[in-house]
């Protein structure tokens, strides 16, 4: 076998967005605003809400989803009603520090988006976030491979004004499914839209719920351990877990086996 199309996540793995503080100020502002009075009826603290509880109960989901999920984890009273107020919060945060510019690309993932590209294989971004194209269109792949040195390397890739989202043969990112993540839907309309069958499509994502979502719907996976959460995503199966795409060997890949880089 070989593959016949990457799939990305964007926040956490193309993308260092600004969806974890968002989520987590908009709550704060809540529970020391408006909600203050059901604050102490809460497990919520300022400190309790951490990266790792960002991974583990919101990354990757859809944004109402996600909300209700957090108010859940830390027993908020009324969910279904406070969730609305907390996405739409959420939301408008988020966007405000993304037109701001206030997000990164991951270097090792713009290289790995270079590299598929380099070798032909087609490539979709397929994140829950409505928010991801705003940031896929503001990162530059020309000039990056310029900053480092690889203008020559990717020059067949490469052209004058070239996005990220330019890049990508597919985006999905935004739309609404039936179900979202661990259900594989957006994984699987993504492999559609790549005309590819999904059993030889691999998935990069770097939430636990992410992995889920690509296993279910019978892809390989790559597990992007960013948050120290490297257990949590080889225990929902990943068939490689890597601290920087830097270390998934290429040439490996490219003959169809998801493999670590040697020493």
């Amino acid at each position: 076998m070989t593959f016949q199309g990457a799939i990305f996540d964007v926040d956490g793995v193309l993308v260092d967005s600004p969806h974890e503080p968002a989520w987590r100020d908009s709550l704060r502002e809540l529970m020391e605003g408006d909600w203050a009075d059901i604050a102490g009826q809460t497990s919520w603290t300022p400190d309790g809400f951490t990266s790792q509880v960002y991974q583990k109960v919101l990354s990757g989901k859809p944004r109402m989803s996600g909300a209700r999920d957090a108010l859940a984890y830390f027993g908020v009273p009324d969910v279904e009603r406070r969730a609305e107020v907390y996405a739409a919060r959420k939301q408008d945060k988020v966007i405000a520090l993304i037109e701001a510019g206030d997000f990164k690309a991951f270097p090792d993932a713009l290289r790995f988006v270079l590299g598929m590209k380099a070798i032909g294989l087609p490539t979709a971004a397929a994140s829950s976030s409505k928010n991801a194209g705003l940031m896929l269109r503001q990162i530059r792949l020309d000039t990056f491979a310029e900053e480092n040195g690889m203008a020559d390397e990717f020059a067949a890739v490469l052209r004058p004004g070239l996005t990220l989202a330019d890049a990508l043969d597919v985006d999905i990112s935004g739309r609404d499914f039936a179900h979202g993540k661990p259900a594989p839907d957006i994984f699987l309309a993504a492999a559609e839209e790549l005309h590819q069958p999904p059993e030889e499509c691999f998935v990069v994502e770097d939430a636990p719920s992410g992995v889920q979502a690509a296993k279910a719907g019978n892809m390989w996976a790559i597990g992007a351990a960013r948050s120290d959460d490297a257990d949590l995503l080889a225990e929902q199966h990943a068939d490689l877990v890597v601290e920087s795409l830097d270390e998934v060997d290429l040439a490996e890949l490219a003959a169809g086996r998801l493999r670590r880089r040697s020493a």
